[in-house]
């Protein structure tokens, strides 16, 4: 089923339900969903597209939880991290800090990285693979890491 599809009935149920915090961010993610179909001149939108746009709905929640947080408008904040929740729920089950190890160990190897001046080739092939599964900062941290 996709997302879009999954998003709409959520809308429904959230409707229903009246949650207003879990509606408003649905209704944001069809947005950019539509948004996407309607740049693309309506060709079918990627399985790595939607996860890319839920990442980036993700972070920029989080960015604007940072921003309350240090103006002291723990009202806003509060409604920022709720919504960052409600569209986690929608992204591929995320990878655990062993697993993104595991993962990047494979990936130097592969790309035959040996110091931080390989990071570039690393963080290309690693933001490939690892599309939904991690976000970006995560992995540019493993590999920061492995690589000094």
């Amino acid at each position: 089923m996709s997302l879009e599809i999954t998003i709409s009935d959520a809308i429904k149920d959230a409707m229903r339900a009246k949650d207003k915090v879990a509606l408003d961010a649905l209704r944001a993610v069809k947005s950019q969903i539509l948004l996407l179909k309607t740049e693309a001149k309506g060709a079918e939108v990627s399985a790595e597209q939607e996860i890319a746009i839920l990442q980036r709905m993700i972070k920029q929640r989080k960015d604007s939880y940072d921003q309350f947080t240090a103006q002291n408008r723990s009202d806003l904040a509060e409604v920022e991290e709720a919504q960052s929740k409600v569209i986690e729920g929608y992204l591929p089950q995320q990878m655990s800090s062993e697993e993104l190890e595991t993962a990047m160990k494979e990936i130097i190897a592969t790309t035959g990285a040996t110091s931080a001046k390989d990071l570039g080739k690393v963080m290309g092939m690693a933001s490939k693979n690892l599309a939904g599964k991690s976000d970006g900062k995560s992995i540019s941290d493993m590999a920061k890491k492995l690589l000094s």
